[in-house]
């Protein structure tokens, strides 16, 4: 019976992979060594009891053959093989072993093996679906299994990162877990698929298997009936090459049945070559066009030494054994040791090639191995380090991604070792996701915080948003603003919905108030006209030169503008004007410097009041008493400065200055304390 769990016993070149598969091969396929033949060409297989459990053909024929043989029938063969030559060409019979079971398999050596390991799933998936077009199910089933094995080891990893990360998130409760990777159903379907298609590839293979196996059954029965027929011998021999031909074509049979009937058929044509002595001009012609054929065979062969593609080579050096044994029949005794020589000869050579091409590629793996341990190291390094910020955090995601790319691109390792350091890498992996998922689950914890922040004032600001109390309200809106941007993050998921109810209360508020004052508004864009029309009056004011007249005319006009009332805001640039006139006519004046000083800052305090921002009137005191402060340490100064030159006559220069500046500084100090008073006083009103 074909069982599916021996299709994995050789690898995509024929090597066996199975030790104890080989070894239980080499028992069952018989060697060169077991051939004795015959100047005539008989052969007899010695050893064939052993393989099967009986004989492939009636004792008494073997017996009648070997009384027809010469005395050297304990010679070697002209085809055995040296000892140190039967790896080399056991290891092609094994594989056309294989082959000749389902000849839909050997197309497997034209498709190459690509570095799934280096593949993302996504690309797994599609090379699955691609492979599935092929014609031939079992040509392309040891790619699939490979991509099989690498898709759902990264996708184990994946479910155990996703885990994992569920597990910080719960306080390591996985209960509840549930991922939803949607390309591990499209893979699990195309793999069904293929599943279906070698499924039903095997049961026509078994049929098929059973029907070849009779029909050559029949031809080597056909074959023993030939030897003692009436024929003649041309006729026979015509007979005998359509029986060939028919054998070549008769389709693949169990690999266990393989060698048994082929040494069967193989017995009963030497056997009929036994019986050609009779005409032996007829047999040494088709002796000669075998040998011909052979030696082309041969001088293919030494072509393949020079093949650069070391496996091409060996798999049409396969080819070429499978027609030496199946398709070309014996030649004359005198040929026969030195010809098969020359072929095992270039078999060995063609076989060391190939070991040693192996033996690089097992290089490359250690290199590879070396270097996928590396990159472990490199990923536990960084596991290790104590990180404490998200920035920072994503910064080594990126190189862990970086290193996981590297590792998936760093080739085959030895097959030996390859679990244990897919084990290392994961761990590796899953040591720096279990400290970046506590740090975030940290995180998550703040944002939750900050979420209920956010949401109480959501809360605040809705029950605000529909005050009719402009003047208290808009300060707390102003403060809630103010305070929401002082809060961090929040959870991604609920960031633009709470964002979204904070803002339209903002605004619902917002716009009622501005609504409001547009009302209120009209009154101060007829006041900034009125003020506008006033400004152009001024242009015609003169003084008399009377200082009492002047100074009143001048107050006139300040009370005159303040009872026009008071301007929008975005036109209070009008204010300035009217002051820069004021500042003129005041210039003019015979006043004192502080009388014109406190007269303007009295028009000023009044204007700062007007603006409904009391802010505006705290800054100008706490300006004026650092004015004070800036002043006295001024006359300290210069005051600590006299004691210096103290012996100095008073009539110095610069003893003059000083006192001079000292007493500058202490009349600004008195007009700024006026300025104090004055303010503080306003306030209390």
């Amino acid at each position: 019976m074909l069982e599916e769990k021996n299709d994995n016993l050789h690898n995509a070149d024929g090597e066996n992979v199975n030790p104890a598969h080989e070894q239980t091969q080499k028992n069952l396929v018989p060697s060169n060594d077991d051939i004795v033949s015959d100047d005539e060409g008989l052969g007899v297989n010695k050893n064939i009891h052993e393989t099967e459990g009986q004989l492939p053909f009636a004792p008494e024929e073997v017996l009648n053959a070997g009384k027809e043989t010469e005395s050297n029938e304990n010679e070697n063969t002209a085809e055995e093989a040296p000892k140190k030559d039967r790896s080399a060409v056991e290891s092609i019979e094994d594989s056309n072993a294989e082959d000749s079971e389902d000849e839909s398999a050997s197309g497997r050596h034209d498709i190459p093996m690509e570095n799934y390991e280096a593949f993302s799933m996504e690309k797994l998936a599609d090379e699955l679906e691609k492979l599935l077009k092929h014609d031939k199910v079992m040509s392309v089933k040891e790619h699939i299994e490979e991509i099989k094995k690498e898709f759902y080891s990264k996708y184990n990893h994946l479910i155990e990162e996703k885990r994992d990360e569920y597990s910080n998130e719960n306080d390591g409760d996985t209960s509840g877990f549930d991922y939803h990777f949607p390309l591990k159903n499209r893979f699990d379907d195309l793999y069904n698929q293929y599943r279906d298609k070698k499924n039903s590839h095997f049961k026509r293979l078994q049929s098929d298997l059973k029907s070849n196996l009779e029909n050559r059954l029949a031809i080597i029965e056909e074959l023993k009936n030939l030897v003692d027929s009436d024929e003649s011998m041309k006729d026979a021999l015509k007979h005998v090459n359509e029986l060939r031909e028919r054998w070549k074509n008769a389709g693949p049979i169990p690999r266990d049945k393989y060698n048994h009937v082929w040494n069967n058929f193989h017995f009963h044509i030497e056997r009929f070559y036994d019986h050609l002595h009779l005409d032996r001009e007829m047999r040494d012609m088709d002796f000669k066009h075998n040998l011909e054929q052979k030696e082309s065979i041969i001088a293919r062969a030494e072509e393949l030494l020079n093949e650069e593609d070391i496996t091409k080579a060996f798999r049409e050096l396969q080819s070429l054994h499978k027609m030496w044994k199946e398709e070309i029949g014996p030649v004359a005794r005198e040929h026969r040791e030195e010809i098969w020589n020359r072929f095992s000869e270039l078999t060995k050579q063609l076989h060391d090639r190939r070991e040693a091409f192996y033996g690089k590629l097992k290089e490359k793996e250690q290199d590879n191995l070396a270097r996928k341990k590396e990159i472990i190291a490199q990923i536990e390094a960084i596991a290790g380090q104590k990180v404490e910020s998200h920035n920072a955090w994503q910064a080594q995601i990126e190189k862990i991604e970086a290193l996981r790319s590297q590792f998936f691109n760093a080739g085959k390792v030895p097959i030996e070792v390859n679990e244990d350091v897919w084990a290392e890498f994961k761990n590796a992996v899953r040591n720096f996701n279990t400290t970046k998922n506590s740090f975030y689950k940290e995180i998550k914890k703040d944002q939750q915080d900050n979420l209920n922040k956010k949401m109480a004032l959501v809360e605040k600001a809705q029950s605000l948003k529909d005050s009719e109390d402009f003047a208290a309200t808009t300060p707390v809106m102003k403060q809630i603003q103010e305070e929401w941007k002082t809060i961090g993050h929040v959870p991604r998921k609920y960031s633009d919905s709470v964002w979204k109810d904070f803002k339209a209360a903002c605004n619902h508020y917002f716009d009622r108030l501005h609504a409001h004052r547009n009302e209120a508004n009209k009154d101060e864009v007829a006041a900034f006209e009125k003020k506008k029309e006033y400004l152009d009056s001024l242009k015609d004011f003169e003084l008399t030169g009377e200082h009492k007249t002047d100074l009143d005319a001048i107050k006139k006009h300040i009370e005159n503008w303040k009872a026009i009332g008071r301007v929008p805001q975005a036109r209070r640039h009008i204010e300035g004007k009217f002051n820069k006139i004021l500042d003129a006519l005041f210039d003019k004046l015979s006043l004192s410097k502080k009388e014109a000083e406190m007269v303007k800052f009295n028009n000023r305090l009044e204007q700062l009041a007007d603006s409904d921002d009391s802010r505006r009137l705290e800054n100008e005191q706490i300006f004026i008493m650092r004015k004070i402060d800036e002043v006295q340490s001024e006359i300290l100064q210069l005051e600590n400065n006299i004691q210096f030159i103290s012996n100095a006559k008073a009539d110095n220069p610069l003893v003059k200055e000083v006192n001079k500046s000292i007493e500058r500084h202490k009349e600004e100090l008195k007009t700024w304390k006026e300025k104090l008073k004055q303010i503080r006083s306003f306030n209390q009103e």
